[in-house]
């Protein structure tokens, strides 16, 4: 028998539903998904494993001109997927611009001259006419005509399977990377983390969401409960109050969306407890960053 496998590496700009697109060929939810901006910061790998092949998914930050250290750490995570591709999926949508990351774009036609198996995919088709999803297709045929291109809802599932079977096609012959049974390379500390940080993502406006890093420091698993701590830094003190909120309430309903999506993502009971503490301009600060795992080492 022959047995394929491959690094099946997603990349885009922002919101265009590279974490829904994973989520979807991988069959599950590792990767948060928001409706906000640079809701990925890390790069997640989701493992799909048959018996003939394994496919290595990585979701990865959208691409963007950084602003401070945390965006530079995570545009190197989005360029570290343009050099281990066996299939890069880049990711679009209707209403996105050719305009708004063209270096990194030239990057993934030269992979695609280059040889590397590159499927442009137009996400987001249920939202747009059929006349407009026409005229994108022969947009992005000239403007990428080395690559596969594969209209797509990964919302609506419309698409997905047929993308799934081009992608095992594509896979190099070769034996797997990872044990058959291992359906991740994060830790369930890391999803943790995750999961309070997409509702915090949820429940504030503005800077908050942004300034905000999650830290799991206990994680106890007994045999019908999890208890974890868990520590919310951000970067000033007024933010600390706006996170906690009106004796506690804002916070408590972040702890109490978050303990559930835990539980659903365990299949077991969790006791959760939070607590806020201000690590001044950590997403400046590179050896902080570092210690919040933001490195490619």
């Amino acid at each position: 028998m022959v047995h394929k496998s491959g690094f099946v590496n997603i990349v885009g700009n922002p919101n265009v539903g590279k974490s829904t697109l994973m989520n979807a060929l991988v069959g599950e939810r590792l990767s948060i998904i928001t409706s906000k901006a640079q809701t990925t910061r890390h790069r997640i790998m989701g493992i799909v494993n048959g018996e003939d092949f394994q496919m290595v998914y990585s979701d990865t930050p959208g691409v963007l001109s950084p602003n401070y250290r945390l965006q530079e750490k995570m545009l190197e995570f989005s360029r570290s997927a343009l050099v281990d591709a066996d299939v890069l999926l880049y990711v679009t949508e209707p209403q996105d611009t050719i305009d708004r990351n063209p270096d990194f774009l030239t990057k993934v036609k030269r992979m695609a001259e280059a040889g590397t198996k590159v499927f442009l995919i137009i996400n987001k088709i249920d939202l747009t006419t059929q006349e407009t999803l026409e005229n994108l297709v022969a947009f992005w045929h000239n403007q990428l005509p080395e690559a596969e291109i594969f209209p797509i809802s990964a919302q609506e599932r419309f698409g997905v399977a047929q993308l799934f079977d081009a992608i095992k096609e594509a896979l190099p012959v070769g034996a797997p990377f990872f044990p058959k049974d291992q359906l991740t390379d994060k830790s369930e500390r890391f999803f943790v983390n995750e999961i309070i940080r997409e509702k915090i993502l949820q429940n504030y406006d503005k800077e908050i969401p942004y300034s905000v890093e999650v830290e799991v420091e206990s994680f106890k698993e007994e045999e019908k409960l999890i208890r974890i701590e868990a520590v919310i830094y951000c970067e000033r003190d007024s933010q600390k109050g706006i996170i906690i909120g009106k004796a506690g309430s804002a916070l408590k309903r972040v702890g109490s969306q978050a303990r559930k999506e835990i539980e659903d993502f365990f299949q077991k009971q969790v006791f959760l407890q939070l607590f806020v503490k201000v690590d001044r301009d950590w997403r400046s600060n590179t050896s902080r960053l570092r210690h919040y795992g933001y490195d490619l080492s």
